[in-house]
């Protein structure tokens, strides 16, 4: 059965941990352990990101993964603009074996909104 953009999300997010804008700056700000990816397009990112996140577009994440994140216990904060695209990323990398990933809803706009720093 096809499946549309939506309902594809709808289970990502089912089916993957759901973190929020406040929770990934308290972890960045406490100095956790913690990689924020940022899933979106180049024009995205180079508008504004978050502090230190890697970019890794949607499009090149099951390719460059093992690469740019070759630990798979390592805590992993998928975002892209509100959480779409990071849903269905952070379900790829638990599909890949990655442990411990969870996807800020909202995204960058709801860390924007929350006057977080972008550079």
């Amino acid at each position: 059965m096809a499946k549309s953009y939506q309902e594809m999300v709808a289970e990502a997010k089912a089916e993957t941990e759901q973190t929020d804008a406040d929770a990934v700056h308290g972890a960045l700000e406490s100095g956790e352990d913690v990689t924020v990816v940022d899933v979106r397009e180049q024009d995205e990112w180079e508008a504004g990101h978050i502090k230190g996140a890697k970019f890794i577009p949607r499009g090149m994440l099951e390719y460059k993964a093992a690469d740019e994140l070759p630990d798979r216990d390592a805590r992993i904060v998928v975002h892209c603009a509100v959480g779409g695209r990071a849903a269905l990323a952070a379900k790829a990398l638990k599909e890949m074996g990655y442990t411990n990933v969870a996807n800020m809803d909202g995204g960058i706009n709801a860390w924007r909104e929350k006057g977080y720093e972008t550079e």
